[in-house]
């Protein structure tokens, strides 16, 4: 329930403490009159800075102004500690009333003019400086310039994910390598004396739902930022709504060219390579290693934005290795959450030029259900598959069809081999044994343990008076961050993708990725 101000009681005491030294109203009654007024003044400055349309620095010019007056006017420093831990209530309940929709912003600037005008100085008021103790301004800091998803002792980061339908084993495991990362630092201390905290929302990889769960996680949870996003439909939907509200959007699920423009969107950042680069860098080592011809390799992709981002790589690559416009490829697609392939598999057995090898931009059932069906229409083909697929998945998946459908198969990564011995994975399993206990390495859930522990470090970096404009100033200052990747992470303002490393895996019949140069 919305509190209710009196605008004439708040100007008056107001204005006669903070301007007006000689407030000759008894110490006992000020301390009553001065709870009151913390309990209404935090609600409306809760209830304000949950509102991007209302500038923050309006709000902490109030707020600064109410704590100088609780400082100079009650009686004690207990007492005053007292009122201050009041405000702070009242200006979370103002926060938690916004997300719960009991009022709008258009009451909460109302309210705040108000108190702008009961508080202004009147005309030849002496304006009086009071000093107070640097704990007290302290708690200003923390508590009064509020940001969203950001408190004394915690920050907020919200993700999109499939937890339902056919790719929830990605929304699973993204969750799993995040949370890993954030147990892990928890323990430490947190980052700045705060804990990390991710709240998931499920939308199932469809972008209709994503929508709302994008408003979901900001306006009912009022996290900071969003974190591991699935999919490339998806944030076709999720991105703008971040940017529209400049809070932070941070290594989605996707290579695709929406989360990587030229320059690029000021509050979305990337760790991984791009899907482009991942195809890129296979069509050259089926071409310069493998000796086919370019017309000998065929693509079959997902029928979306995913899709046509690895398309895209395959299409670069072609022309600088044909010339020209690098000629007819052959495109076999299938609909997104789907595992309708056999249209795919006539088009491969309708080719007019035999085809060796087949550059694969799906999810990991549908490339599963690809391999198997080709296998036996045009058997001894190349399958490569980009990191997206989800290694452990899609292996999961053949193993069940059978040995002879898992070997040679390729996929590339993103992150080192899962399987190796670097200081780097064996923290990520180390750290995933002990917080999730019996969970397999997984290359998406090392892929997200890796992404959380740059934004860590990020961070850190902006220090604990954080909101969105320091921590895209602590991405984009970041070079050569050494993390034990085999390669540095760098960040720039004219490039928010940490990482263009993409490393090669082939699988053998007993189920185990192999690491192997591609060059």
């Amino acid at each position: 329930m919305r509190v209710r101000i009196s605008t004439g009681l708040l100007g008056a005491l107001i204005l006669a403490s903070a301007f007006h030294p000689a407030w000759s109203a008894p110490r006992d009654d000020k301390g009553g009159v001065l709870r009151t007024l913390a309990t209404r003044v935090g609600y409306v400055l809760g209830t304000a800075a949950s509102c991007s349309n209302i500038s923050q620095a309006r709000v902490k010019a109030v707020a600064d102004k109410f704590v100088d007056v609780v400082r100079t006017s009650a009686a004690s420093e207990p007492e005053s500690a007292a009122i201050l831990a009041s405000f702070k209530t009242s200006l979370a309940e103002g926060t938690k009333d916004m997300a719960d929709k009991k009022t709008d912003c258009t009451a909460a600037n109302r309210d705040l003019a108000n108190l702008e005008s009961a508080s202004a100085p009147q005309a030849g008021a002496a304006p009086v400086t009071v000093p107070f103790p640097p704990s007290v301004g302290v708690f200003a800091a923390q508590t009064v310039a509020v940001v969203r998803g950001v408190s004394d002792n915690e920050i907020r980061f919200g993700a999109s994910l499939p937890f339902t339908g056919p790719n929830k084993d990605y929304g699973y495991q993204i969750r799993v390598g995040i949370e890993t990362a954030f147990k892990r630092v928890n323990d430490e201390g947190g980052v700045n004396g705060r804990t990390l905290r991710l709240i998931a929302a499920d939308d199932g990889y469809e972008p209709a739902r994503t929508a709302e769960t994008m408003k979901q996680l900001y306006d009912n949870e009022q996290v900071f930022g969003f974190i591991g996003n699935f999919g490339t439909a998806t944030a076709a939907v999720a991105a703008p709504y971040a940017l529209e509200r400049k809070a932070l959007f941070y290594a989605g699920y996707s290579g695709a060219s929406v989360l990587r423009r030229d320059p690029p969107d000021r509050y979305v950042f990337n760790y991984r390579a791009s899907y482009a680069e991942e195809t890129e860098t296979v069509v050259r080592y089926l071409v310069k290693v493998k000796r086919l011809k370019t017309d000998q390799i065929a693509v079959f992709m997902q029928q979306d934005g995913f899709g046509e981002a690895g398309y895209a790589g395959v299409t670069k690559a072609m022309r600088a290795l044909r010339g020209g416009d690098g000629g007819s490829i052959l495109k076999m697609t299938y609909p997104r959450n789907s595992l309708d392939v056999e249209p795919a598999i006539n088009l491969l057995k309708a080719a007019k030029t035999p085809i060796k090898a087949v550059v694969m931009v799906a999810t990991y059932r549908a490339a599963a259900k690809f391999i198997e069906k080709s296998r036996e229409a045009v058997p001894g083909l190349i399958y490569t598959n980009i990191s997206a697929v989800g290694p452990i998945a899609l292996r999961d998946e053949l193993m069940l069809l059978g040995p002879k459908f898992a070997s040679g198969v390729i996929v590339t990564e993103v992150v080192p081999a899962v399987e190796g011995y670097s200081s780097l994975i064996l923290e990520y399993k180390s750290a995933l044994s002990k917080y999730f206990k019996g969970e397999s390495p997984d290359y998406v859930s090392l892929e997200y343990y890796v992404a959380a522990q740059i934004m860590i470090e990020a961070l850190r970096r902006a220090g604990p008076q954080l909101d969105s404009e320091k921590l895209v100033e602590a991405f984009e200052n970041m070079r050569d961050f050494d993390l034990g990747l085999g390669a540095p992470v760098s960040f720039s303002r004219s490039d928010h993708q940490g990482s263009h490393k993409v490393w090669g895996t082939v699988l053998g019949e007993t189920g185990k990725y192999e690491p192997f140069d591609m060059e």
